[in-house]
């Protein structure tokens, strides 16, 4: 695995993770590499250093840069109003987990009471929901147990 911390012609800089250089420049060519925020395919790696590890025996030099923000901690107004909407949906709905599809279908059905609720659903069969009418909507966001 390799890291490159990327930017995109709206100047939004991000890191993304890739199997290889080739793998980065295949998904690239093909559109597949888009801007975290803006959602551009307009992207480039920026110059960076290797990390490389000192040896055991070699004297710990001190790290002289500035403290990297905490994921979980939004830094742009993207990453604000998603936070925003996470606890939204949080604070008003309730998680149903794997059980998202078959809970939506009863509650269409109407053999369950309508509720707010939020989950996960394999895509083929959020499709199927859509395609019986079943009102959903994919959320920007994993759920909690999903997050790193």
């Amino acid at each position: 695995m390799i890291r490159y911390s990327l930017k995109c012609a709206q100047a939004h800089e991000f890191d993304s993770w890739f199997q290889s250089a080739g793998a980065y420049a295949s998904l690239r060519a093909a559109g597949h590499v888009t801007c975290a925020v803006c959602g551009t395919t307009d992207v480039e790696k920026l110059l960076m250093a290797p990390a490389v590890r000192p040896a055991r025996s070699a004297a710990t030099v001190p790290d002289t840069a500035p403290p990297a923000k905490p994921l979980s901690q939004p830094n742009t107004e993207v990453e604000h109003a998603l936070a925003a909407l996470r606890a939204q949906v949080e604070a008003n709905s309730e998680y149903v987990g794997l059980n998202f599809a078959a809970e939506a279908r009863k509650m269409h059905d109407g053999t369950t009471p309508e509720r707010a609720i939020y989950g996960e659903a394999k895509p083929e069969e959020a499709k199927k929901l859509i395609e019986d009418g079943v009102p959903v909507a994919p959320l920007p966001f994993l759920p909690r147990r999903k997050a790193n």
